[in-house]
């Protein structure tokens, strides 16, 4: 007999779970700020766009680099506690590089110090809080909690930089910098209060203790070796190379329109709105229609639609076809995000499930940034090109889902 799901009330009412939304929603929006202000705060306080994008580089690839390590950390402290740990380092770490321009020690090298220690400890969290979501809810409020974990994540993409421009014009970098540390601060006392962070590690494994370096290793061998963990790496980052294609091809094609003009940028931060709040109605709808034990199906299926969407119906019926075309794609992202996330959780052995999400992380995320390096190549012969690549990725994605993802348990 199926057991009765949870509603999103019921969900928000489990024990620990308002605690751990509401450090999810904070540090997000604190991260996704940060990914907008250090850039604003470098070129303020040293005038050099070359070292904007260095630093931006060093508060990012370190963590993708070290995430074996830190999923490996996850399982052996408790997510909850990993998560607490990266949150008051990225606070203190803030609050350091306000101290060091306000004293006037501020230099290059330093910057890019801090912005790489920042990153050291960014998978704790990114992984954690997936990984303690199904520790915190019964299996039949599953789709509901990561419905909710993804429409946040994607409200803040909207929030974000919403919040930031407005904040770094009246009150300054400095200022703008404090302002994010503390919202990593109060994500960090929401987790705390949730109380007895330790009970939510998972149970130790049996045998001698072993070495982080020797946990990640055999983390990322399980990860290699799971037919359902590996197919899923490879369907995502598909996935994640069409949004990088379009990351490039979107403001091109907003700049080469004619209605584009002086007011491109205003209209395609309008345009990433309207996907990301689709992004979020999708993951909310996502809990309502029950994706768990049709992960699989529900991924394929909205990564084939999302090709359609992008082409043609975003190239042909111009600024209009691009707007309603983003909206169905940020629409189609929420189904194929809480069934990725669920199927994950699912069939991972929950002993490995800190370094397996830590480690997903990083090779899904490697989608995006060679999406738009390709798209950037692509969108300077042809944007409908540009457009179509997009789309193939993403029913490249599609099939990769049905060919090599299992239908049941490895």
């Amino acid at each position: 007999m199926t057991e009765a799901r949870l509603t999103y009330r019921e969900v928000i009412g489990v024990p620990r779970v308002p605690g751990l939304l509401l450090s999810a929603c904070l540090s997000r929006l604190a991260g996704r700020m940060f990914g907008l202000a250090i850039v604003l705060y470098v070129l303020t306080h040293f005038g050099s766009v070359a070292l904007a994008g260095w630093v931006a580089f060093a508060s990012i690839a370190p963590g993708f680099v070290i995430s074996p390590i830190a999923g490996a950390l996850l399982d052996r402290t408790g997510e909850a506690v990993a998560i607490t740990i990266d949150l008051a380092a990225s606070a203190v770490l803030l609050v350091a590089l306000v101290i060091t321009s306000r004293t006037g020690v501020s230099s290059a090298p330093l910057l890019l110090i801090l912005a790489a220690a920042y990153s050291l400890t960014s998978p704790l969290s990114a992984a954690g809080i997936r990984a303690l979501i199904p520790r915190l809810v019964p299996e039949n409020a599953l789709d509901q909690a990561n419905a909710l974990d993804t429409g946040s994540y994607a409200l803040v993409n909207v929030l974000g930089p919403f919040l930031v421009g407005p904040l770094f014009a009246f009150t300054g970098a400095d200022s703008t910098m404090v302002v994010i540390a503390a919202l990593y601060g109060v994500g960090a006392l929401s987790l705390i209060a949730m109380g007895s962070l330790s009970s939510t590690a998972a149970p130790a494994r049996p045998g001698p203790p072993r070495a982080l370096l020797r946990e990640a290793a055999v983390g990322l061998g399980y990860l290699v070796r799971h037919r359902t963990l590996r197919g899923l790496a490879v369907a995502y980052s598909l996935y994640q190379m069409s949004w990088g294609v379009l990351v490039v091809a979107v403001p091109v094609s907003v700049v080469r329109h004619p209605a584009g003009g002086a007011s491109a940028g205003s209209l395609t931060g309008l345009l990433w709105a309207v996907a990301g709040l689709a992004g979020v109605a999708g993951a909310m709808a996502a809990g309502h229609i029950r994706t768990l034990g049709r992960e699989r199906t529900v991924i394929a299926v909205s990564a084939l639609a999302t090709g359609v969407v992008i082409f043609p119906v975003s190239t042909v019926y111009g600024l209009a076809g691009l707007g309603v075309g983003l909206a169905l794609v940020g629409l189609l992202e929420g189904p194929i995000d809480v069934g990725v996330l669920t199927l994950r959780q699912r069939r991972a052995d929950p002993g490995w499930l800190g370094r397996i999400l830590a480690v997903s992380f990083s090779l899904n995320m490697a989608g995006l940034p060679i999406g738009s390096a390709i798209g950037g190549l692509i969108v300077t012969q042809s944007l409908p090109a540009a457009f179509a690549v997009a789309a193939i990725a993403s029913m490249a994605s599609a099939l990769a889902t049905y060919v090599l993802i299992p239908k049941r348990t490895d």
